[in-house]
């Protein structure tokens, strides 16, 4: 399913499926939550931000405090696997879902928790792997300190950041953390998974599945089990793969330090006495920690194998249900489509899915309510949608109130959606819950009491390409305590060096005042200088002009066409919103040159990449900021004078660009043209 853009987007779309009942799975009581809050306010917390005891009480937060019926996180999950009274289905709606408030576990019931839950096992094994100075887990999350968190909290507030730059596998890295320093800190070198703080039960297959590192790899690595947030714009096919798993492991990895810390915890508590007064803060308000924010209910399937491959689970609960509703058969398109679209699009691509993950120590159950989930997979369509449904006065997003761990795996095809719902999620996420879904206050991380988790959560974007809806996403939201990196491919040389088909390709740049006058000034630079030059076109003995338009917005592309009706040009049309039977008349009538013209939108080629002939010149409106398009689209010309149905002089590419334009134009152009390209006094820039 493909969303509109931002202003086309249609409301009619509806979900698919309601939840349904896990058979097997029934609700526990419910418990009294002020109960549960008077029980946290008559314990003594501990330090502010460990889960260490001490003996100096902690005001709660007026707001937090008078919650009712939160939910605790993957700690009260240990030892119950009987929860579920309804299922989480991926189109279902998040209000109405059975909540299963927990209280304080007694000795028996403690017991059973620890030998259901998800953690390593054997005793003795890693003991206090998380514990060590040097795990990243136990600095940023379990035990983080006060005072330097304070100062890094301070630094952020006032965008004080230390800035470093790197140079490695192939790109370019600018690493940045909180500090008034001349540059950040050095990271610690990962050359595999060996290097990693890992679980025992993931360090075979870890080693097995993903073993070294390259050199790519040890750009990022130490930023994603570091927990410092990650941009990562040099996303290909053919690193995909290494990339998410390396993603899956940490994020497994976090949740077996999660619960093996709770796990301890539960223990020390259940031996306590009663003159006992210690209390260890080892949570979150709810249990959800990792969100992995996916295009295509594929891209779903692909992560759950890779986590599957990662840990062994004994048992996958509704695991065939799962592939009917979210797999395809990967082989529907032809070799001639591009690797990245067989990539997105093959299988199942429909983009509009949620649905939660829970884990225990045997067992992975997929459809779990997401307050029983500690993975949640959903596109940002999905998890809107569900967040939007029901009474506006009473939607539900405190799933999202405890988020740790956010992964975005294919940015750059979210933006071919409609942005606006990534950054719907994004302000969704890491806000104070409404309701209490019986959450124990007494084991809640004081940073989150206080309002700090946006700067403690990680978040991971990876993308094949870096724009500025992209860049202002790492601005606002990846303002990481412990660092964020951003990392670009090597642009040096530009996409252009490696074209063959030894067309002319001429640059023109025209005059914008600002970001917000640019549609008005490019409109009016194709009416004033490219149209007329169109029209001065000799016509030929036999066929049309063949004169591609590729036009990047759909909004351009209609004030375009709205334009061209009283104009004495013949012209076809191909949008995303076209029809089959209006795509393949606009192609005949083009390619017989019965219309001289053709516009065509950037997400009409995202979505299908025709193959369209008689194409004899292009004319782009604007630079694609995939530049995969810019090759496909002038190899169309090439194709042409392949068949020889035109000479290459007669052939000719025109890019109309401004300056705000610089990203795109970097990738075509390369990084060593495009300075001189927007700030020269020349307009016009020629490449053959």
């Amino acid at each position: 399913m493909r969303d509109a853009p931002e202003s086309e987007q249609s409301q009619s779309e509806a979900s698919d499926a309601s939840a349904s009942e896990d058979d097997d799975d029934e609700a526990e009581p419910t418990s009294n939550p002020y109960a549960v809050l008077l029980r946290s306010l008559s314990s003594k917390p501990v330090h502010p931000h460990s889960d260490e005891p001490r003996s100096k009480k902690r005001k709660l937060r007026h707001d937090v405090a008078n919650q009712t019926g939160l939910q605790r996180d993957g700690a009260e999950e240990v030892g119950n696997d009987s929860d579920d009274q309804v299922a989480w289905d991926e189109n279902s709606s998040v209000e109405g879902l059975p909540e299963s408030p927990r209280g304080v576990r007694d000795l028996a019931r403690g017991q059973t928790e620890q030998e259901e839950a998800l953690h390593d096992g054997s005793a003795g094994e890693q003991q206090d792997l998380e514990e060590s100075p040097d795990n990243a887990y136990h600095t940023h999350f379990a035990n983080p300190d006060e005072n330097e968190l304070a100062i890094r909290l301070k630094r952020i507030a006032d965008n004080q950041w230390a800035t470093s730059k790197l140079s490695a596998g192939g790109g370019r890295g600018i690493l940045q953390t909180p500090g008034t320093e001349e540059q950040a800190p050095s990271r610690r070198k990962l050359t595999g998974t060996r290097d990693v703080g890992l679980k025992a039960r993931l360090v075979d297959n870890a080693k097995k599945e993903i073993g070294n590192f390259d050199p790519l790899e040890q750009a990022v690595a130490p930023s994603i089990f570091g927990y410092q947030d990650l941009l990562f714009g040099a996303r290909t096919v053919k690193n995909a793969s290494r990339l998410r798993d390396m993603t899956c492991l940490h994020a497994l990895n976090h949740i077996l330090m999660t619960r093996d810390r709770v796990l301890k915890n539960n223990a020390k508590l259940a031996a306590a006495t009663e003159n006992d007064d210690a209390e260890y803060r080892d949570q979150g308000f709810t249990r959800p920690k990792i969100l992995f924010l996916l295009e295509t209910k594929q891209a779903c399937v692909r992560v759950l194998d890779s986590i599957t491959k990662l840990y062994d689970f004994e048992q996958q609960e509704n695991k065939k249900r799962f592939l009917d509703s979210f797999s395809q058969p990967e082989d529907k398109f032809s070799d001639d489509k591009p690797a990245d679209f067989r990539e997105l699009f093959e299988g199942n691509d429909e983009n509009e899915f949620r649905v939660g993950v829970k884990l225990t120590r045997k067992t992975l159950k997929l459809y779990s309510t997401f307050y029983n989930s500690d993975i949640i997979f959903a596109s940002t369509l999905g998890l809107r949608r569900a967040i939007e449904s029901g009474d506006p006065k009473k939607r539900d997003y405190d799933f999202l109130s405890s988020i740790e761990m956010i992964i975005m795996e294919q940015a750059d095809a979210t933006l071919m959606q409609n942005w606006e719902h990534a950054e719907y999620v994004f302000e969704h996420l890491n806000l104070q819950p409404k309701d209490a879904h019986g959450c124990d206050f007494s084991r809640v991380r004081s940073w989150y009491l206080d309002g700090h988790a946006p700067y403690m959560r990680q978040t991971i974007v990876l993308s094949a390409y870096l724009t500025p809806k992209i860049n202002t996403l790492y601005n606002k939201h990846m303002r990481n305590v412990a660092g964020r990196l951003k990392y670009t491919p090597d642009y040096t040389s530009g996409l252009i060096e490696s074209l063959s088909h030894g067309v002319k390709q001429t640059f023109l740049r025209f005059d914008s005042p600002s970001h917000l006058t640019d549609p008005d000034a490019r409109f009016k630079f194709l009416n004033s200088s490219v149209l007329p030059s169109i029209m001065r076109l000799p016509r030929p003995l036999e066929g049309g002009l063949g004169v591609l338009v590729f036009i990047p917005s759909y909004l351009d592309f209609v004030r375009i066409r709205n334009s061209l009706v009283d104009s004495d040009l013949s012209y076809a049309s191909i949008s995303e919103y076209t029809d089959q039977t209006d795509v393949r008349k606009a192609r005949s009538h083009f390619m017989n040159g019965k219309h001289s013209l053709l516009l065509y939108t950037g997400r009409a080629h995202h979505f299908h990449r025709y193959n369209i002939r008689g194409v004899k010149r292009v004319v782009f409106y604007g630079v694609p900021e995939n530049p995969g398009f810019y090759e496909e689209v002038v190899g169309f010309i090439g194709k042409t004078i392949e068949r020889g149905e035109i000479s290459r002089a007669e052939a000719g590419v025109r890019v109309c660009f401004s300056k705000w334009e610089r990203l795109e134009l970097e990738r075509i152009v390369g990084s060593k043209r495009v300075g001189k390209m927007v700030v020269d006094k020349g307009d016009v820039f020629d490449f053959v």
